[in-house]
């Protein structure tokens, strides 16, 4: 017998009302929330059926190395290696890129200042129009996955070798 909150629960409406808000999780998170809403909530027959599988399989995270990329060869190997990664597992690790740790650093603290600034200034970025080059949204597949994930994403994108900074979101 269905309860009565299964029956009048909509979800399309709380999923637009959450996405009205142009907060993300955070912005959820920062109202002091006590319930987390129920798209959040995976259901217990799929957290079971990855309890499952996760014991029986070894993660191994595949590692790509861009030492000598340069030589002809050793990026076609480069290449088959980030396919194999991508059609696998669809992430991977990268060594030997050459970018300063300097310079991850500096973006891992850009993105903490972003998340911690005015909800009010990430609230401009909030979008789901994919062509946009900076996009700051919660859950890309919010409306048609099972359950939404307790994430939010700033997707910068540029196919330009020098990208313009105006397009960068601000972080003060």
């Amino acid at each position: 017998m269905a309860s009565i909150t299964s029956v009048s629960y909509d979800r399309t409406k709380e999923l637009k009302q959450f996405d009205d808000t142009k907060a993300g999780v955070k912005g959820l998170v920062d109202t002091g929330i006590l319930n987390i809403p129920k798209f959040f909530v995976r259901p217990a027959e799929d957290l079971a059926a990855d309890e499952l599988n996760s014991a029986h399989k070894n993660i191994d995270v595949s590692i790509i190395d861009l030492s000598n990329i340069g030589d002809s060869i050793r990026r076609q190997e480069i290449v088959n290696e980030i396919r194999a990664a991508s059609e696998e597992w669809g992430f991977f690790q990268v060594i030997n890129h050459g970018i300063p740790l300097s310079v991850l650093d500096e973006m891992i603290e850009a993105t903490r200042l972003f998340n911690e600034q005015d909800l009010e200034l990430k609230m401009e970025l909030y979008s789901r129009d994919g062509a946009k080059k900076v996009i700051f949204n919660s859950n890309s597949d919010l409306y048609t996955s099972q359950s939404a994930d307790w994430r939010d994403t700033l997707r910068l994108t540029s196919f330009e070798s020098n990208p313009d900074s105006s397009d960068l979101p601000p972080v003060y």
